[in-house]
């Protein structure tokens, strides 16, 4: 394939019950993405793929898919129906590599036998993510895939942030703050102009929920940690905590490591705390008569606060607070909680500007810019891929 050439990625980000998908056409003439969806329920009675060319729903349909390889053979006869091209290259979201990847690379057997040693960094994310690579392994050996790491982003934090104030042995071991959210960080920063000069807070908030400061395009620090359960209050999951209460739930309680890992990735944070639901904007409808789902909303943006705080005095000021993510995109009034308490810190929103489209939200005359602006990770993935396959490629 020539330099100039279009090519045609696949990207897939692979959860333990769904995957979802794009596929992209890179070349000389621009960026385009072809298609879109997921296949969801996997390993459930009825699956479900669907998927859309632009804002056109092309398909919609229940089928059984009880494993990731069925779950792709169905996605690939989704695209081939729809008369997408095939593609020459899968690019794969890997939420971390453990310590020993962390820079997009393309994926061979001694890529994967690491991965498989480093179950342990993210329990919750790598199996479904391995398990989507040999699935393309198994069905199309000759497609090249390429790893794209959320960790990468964050290989500029100097080690007096990454460093945990644990015994020194436990550095060497990889016991350390990676960071995640990644790609969408890296999409970000590509978006602001002149390469985000200067200081910027990103605010991914999603089920999922970090922060990075940045100065000049590179990550000084980030709020999650070892894995991504660490940081901010989330969904399901419970952000920092005292490590002492592990200690008590294991001595009092008896807990072991699976139910401590249930505990904090599946029925904490914003679920744990209003007993109700894990999902902000079902939190944002109840929040009128329900005073546990305010309450959640509540202890949400006050940890958000004190983390931009936080943030704010490891780069030494501030130019700009990004907001992203399903929450940050979309929840105006969660936008505003975070804010409104921090004008004397520089950040004044525009209440009009905040429920509109964006992407500016701040007055005019704030000393601090503040924007929201859309994530794109698939795009980042399509990059990277055409990029490295680009790389392989024998000179002419």
């Amino acid at each position: 394939m020539s330099m100039t050439a279009t090519r045609h990625i696949l990207c897939l980000n692979s959860g333990s019950s769904s995957i979802k998908f794009a596929i992209f056409a890179l070349g000389a003439g621009g960026e385009e993405k072809l298609a879109e969806g997921a296949a969801e329920r996997i390993g459930q009675r009825a699956g479900r793929v669907w998927l859309r060319q632009g804002e056109t729903p092309a398909i919609d349909r229940q089928l059984a898919l009880p494993r990731q390889q069925e779950a792709l053979k169905a996605v690939f006869a989704a695209l081939a129906e729809l008369h997408c091209p095939p593609p020459e290259g899968v690019g794969h979201r890997l939420v971390s590599g453990g310590p020993h990847h962390q820079t997009h690379r393309l994926i061979d057997d001694g890529l994967l036998r690491d991965l498989r040693a480093a179950l342990r960094f993210a329990p919750l994310h790598l199996p479904a993510e391995i398990a989507a690579i040999e699935a393309v392994q198994t069905a199309w050996p000759h497609i090249p895939q390429v790893a794209c790491f959320d960790t990468a982003f964050h290989q500029t934090i100097p080690e007096i942030a990454s460093r945990l104030p644990l015994p020194r042995n436990l550095w060497h071991e990889g016991v350390r703050k990676y960071g995640f959210h990644g790609l969408s960080y890296e999409y970000i920063v590509s978006q602001i102009p002149a390469r985000a000069d200067g200081k910027t807070i990103i605010a991914h908030l999603g089920n999922g929920a970090s922060m990075a400061a940045v100065r000049n395009g590179q990550c000084r620090d980030t709020t999650m940690g070892l894995t991504p359960t660490g940081g901010l209050v989330m969904g399901t999951r419970s952000g920092d905590l005292d490590p002492g209460v592990l200690l008590y739930l294991m001595e009092e309680k008896g807990y072991d490591a699976g139910q401590l890992e249930r505990l904090l990735n599946h029925l904490s944070g914003l679920l744990g705390i209003s007993a109700c639901s894990g999902d902000m904007q079902t939190l944002l409808n109840l929040r009128g008569d329900d005073p546990h789902a305010r309450q959640a909303i509540d202890i949400f943006a006050y940890h958000a606060r004190k983390a931009i705080g936080s943030l704010m005095a490891a780069l030494g000021g501030l130019d700009r607070l990004i907001f992203t993510g399903g929450i940050g995109e979309h929840a105006a009034a969660i936008r505003w909680a975070i804010c409104q308490p921090l004008r004397a810190l520089g950040l004044e929103m525009d209440p009009v500007a905040n429920e509109g489209p964006g992407p500016h939200l701040s007055v005019p005359h704030s000393p601090v810019d503040i924007l929201v602006i859309p994530t794109n990770e698939d795009l980042m993935i399509a990059r990277h891929s055409h990029r490295l396959l680009l790389a392989r490629e024998p000179p002419r």
